[in-house]
């Protein structure tokens, strides 16, 4: 008798677990089809609170403490700036501007948005984070992976790194000469064929 009620009390409780992954999984697929619905999963909303900070806290866990915790191995001087502010002004600037505020029509388009990358969100991530975000990009936004296997390229992206870290310092003239830099549009070029061509025309 008490095997038969120990068998039964058993049965319940598997009864009871697969009920409640059953509406577990009913009130997920619930929340997706809502989320669908309110968002369209269009990218020119902003992410709320609660979505942004998973979105950090995710993307923490899933960097190991090895990751974290690397240290930039190129050394700090004028020309390694130089060299990260020029690749930032040629590679990076398009998304995230060339002052750093990601007040661009890609970055601005991006969901979610290219950061401020003057602030503390992005400031206080160690070098490695940055290295990392650089190199393999990050899944689920706009930002793409850098990487080329290269000992060159990882030089590169160190330097860009600090570059970053020197953003909330830029000045005016940095930002002028970065300009000469960023990737022209074919509207930009094609512009700048006619004017050549109009001033040669009034110099004959």
């Amino acid at each position: 008798m008490s095997i038969l009620f120990g068998l039964m009390q058993s049965m319940r409780r598997l009864q009871m677990l697969v009920l409640g992954g059953v509406i577990a999984m009913v009130a997920t697929a619930a929340g997706i089809v809502t989320y669908l619905r309110v968002t369209n999963l269009e990218s020119l909303s902003t992410p709320g609170a609660i979505e942004s900070r998973v979105a950090r806290t995710a993307r923490r866990l899933a960097l190991p403490a090895v990751v974290r915790n690397r240290t930039n191995p190129v050394p700090a001087s004028p020309e390694a700036l130089v060299e990260g502010m020029t690749h930032y002004a040629d590679h990076c600037a398009n998304c995230h501007a060339n002052d750093g505020s990601g007040d661009t029509a890609i970055g601005r388009g991006l969901y979610p948005k290219a950061p401020d990358m003057r602030l503390p969100a992005t400031q206080d991530l160690t070098d490695g984070e940055l290295f990392h975000a650089i190199e393999q990009g990050i899944r689920f936004t706009g930002m793409p992976g850098w990487r080329t296997g290269t000992a060159s390229g990882e030089d590169s992206s160190w330097k860009l790194v600090q570059f970053i870290r020197h953003l909330p310092r830029l000045t005016e003239s940095e930002i002028e000469a970065m300009k000469a830099v960023n990737p022209r549009s074919p509207e930009d070029v094609r512009q700048e064929i006619e004017e050549e061509r109009f001033l040669n025309q009034g110099a004959q």
